[in-house]
C-alpha cells in the first residue's frame, strides 16, 4: 500500500474558497488569459513554504510526481519547492546527485506553468546548477522553449548568476528576448536588467541607451525603475 502523500495530506484541508477566488483573479485564470484553467486551493505562499519546510524530507519522487500532475496550483508549487530543497541538500552528496534533481525539474517543466512557479524555483535549481557551467541551456529555453513559461525560465534563471557577479548571460539572453511578443516576458527581462543594473549601473545605462527606442515600454519601465528622474530623462533623449 502506497504511503499517504505528505503534501496532499497537509495542503488539501487548508482550502479556502474566498482566497481561491482572489488568487484565480490575480493569476489571470479566465478564458483567454495567461493562466487559463489553473485552479487554486486558496493557500498563500508563506503557508505553502511552511508545509514544505516541515514535510519535504517525507516526500518520495512518487509523491512529487503525483503533486506535479495535480490540477491545484499550490500543490504543484509545493512539489517544486520540495525539488529545490532536495537539490540544495544533494550538494553534500556530489554533482551526480544534484544532476538527478536538475533532470527531474527539466522533465517536469510542463508543471511549471505560471509566473510564480517559474520565479520561485528556476534560479534556485537551474541558475545554481549552471553557475560554473555554460548557459546554453538557458538560451535554448529562452528562444526555443515550448511555452512562455519555459522562455521565462531562460531569463529568470540568470538571477543566480547576477547574485554571483556574472552579468554577461543576462544581457545576452535579454537581447534574445528583446522583441518577444508577450508582456510576461517583457516584465521578466526588465526585472532582470534592473537587477543587473544594481551591480553595474553604467553598464545598464549603456545597454538601454542603444535599445530603449525599440524595446517594449513595459520592459523599459521595469529596467529603469531604480533610475532617478533626471537619469531616465537623459536616457530617453539618447539616439
Amino acid at each position: 500500500m502506497t504511503a499517504k502523500n505528505p503534501l496532499l495530506e497537509e495542503l488539501l484541508p487548508m482550502a479556502d474558497e474566498v482566497q481561491a477566488r482572489n488568487l484565480s483573479r490575480f493569476f489571470k485564470t479566465g478564458p483567454g488569459q495567461y493562466g487559463e484553467g489553473d485552479r487554486f486551493l486558496g493557500i498563500k505562499v508563506p503557508v505553502t513554504r511552511a508545509v514544505v519546510k516541515a514535510r519535504w524530507r517525507d516526500c518520495t519522487p512518487e509523491h512529487m510526481e503525483e503533486c506535479l500532475g495535480s490540477c491545484w496550483h499550490e500543490v504543484r508549487l509545493a512539489a517544486l519547492l520540495v525539488v529545490v530543497q532536495l537539490f540544495r541538500h544533494a550538494a553534500k552528496k556530489g554533482e551526480e546527485e544534484q544532476r538527478r534533481w536538475v533532470d527531474f525539474y527539466l522533465n517536469h517543466l510542463d508543471a511549471v506553468n505560471n509566473w510564480d512557479l517559474v520565479d520561485l524555483t528556476c534560479y534556485e535549481i537551474l541558475g545554481t546548477w549552471l553557475l560554473d557551467k555554460d548557459a546554453t541551456l538557458l538560451r535554448q529555453l529562452a528562444t526555443k522553449g515550448a511555452t512562455v513559461w519555459q522562455q521565462r525560465i531562460g531569463i529568470v534563471s540568470t538571477m543566480q548568476f547576477l547574485r554571483h557577479g556574472r552579468l554577461d548571460d543576462t544581457y545576452e539572453i535579454a537581447d534574445l528576448l528583446l522583441h518577444h511578443p508577450h508582456d510576461l516576458i517583457h516584465k521578466a527581462v526588465g526585472w532582470l536588467l534592473r537587477e543587473a543594473g544594481k551591480r553595474d549601473p553604467e553598464r545598464l545605462y549603456s545597454y538601454l541607451a542603444t535599445r530603449h527606442r525599440t524595446m517594449p515600454r513595459t520592459m523599459f519601465r521595469y529596467a529603469t525603475e531604480k533610475f532617478d528622474k533626471a537619469t531616465k530623462t537623459k536616457l530617453e533623449s539618447e539616439n
